[in-house]
């Protein structure tokens, strides 16, 4: 009897590891991580007043509008010397006249980094209604 039971084949053992379930987990957590991963970018920080632009080419000079840390509006004409503080009807009104006489007129749009992007674009909503169609943002070059 003893002879019978050692004459018995043991089953070998299998040195194999089974990798479909690990597959399976690796594409739901990829299809996961793409569904997630641009909602965790909700902000970012810009810096925006540097850029590689050219300078404006042209015959006449800008007209250039400041935003001053306050929030305060500066402008200044081409043919002056210093800008002069204004608040946004008059300068509404100067640029709306302005714009009336000359359809070319540009308008050069200039902030300090310090200064909420909210005030810009107040400055800018203020430029558009004075029906200005050419309008920059001024920027140091790198």
């Amino acid at each position: 009897m003893i002879s019978g039971i050692s004459r018995r084949k043991r089953r070998k053992l299998k040195s194999e590891i089974n990798v479909v379930p690990y597959i399976d987990v690796m594409l739901v957590l990829l299809i996961i991580f793409m569904v997630t991963a641009p909602l965790l970018t909700l902000s970012f920080e810009v810096d925006l007043p540097t850029s590689h632009a050219k300078a404006l080419e042209g015959k006449q000079d800008p007209v250039i509008v400041s935003v001053l840390a306050d929030g305060q509006l500066s402008l200044k004409l081409p043919d002056a010397k210093n800008p002069e503080r204004i608040d946004a009807s008059t300068l509404q009104a100067q640029l709306g006249a302005m714009a009336a006489q000359d359809k070319g007129l540009r308008v050069i749009v200039a902030a300090d980094r310090a200064v909420a992007y909210e005030k810009v674009v107040a400055a800018m909503d203020v430029i558009k209604a004075a029906k200005i169609e050419k309008v920059g943002l001024a920027t140091d070059a790198r």
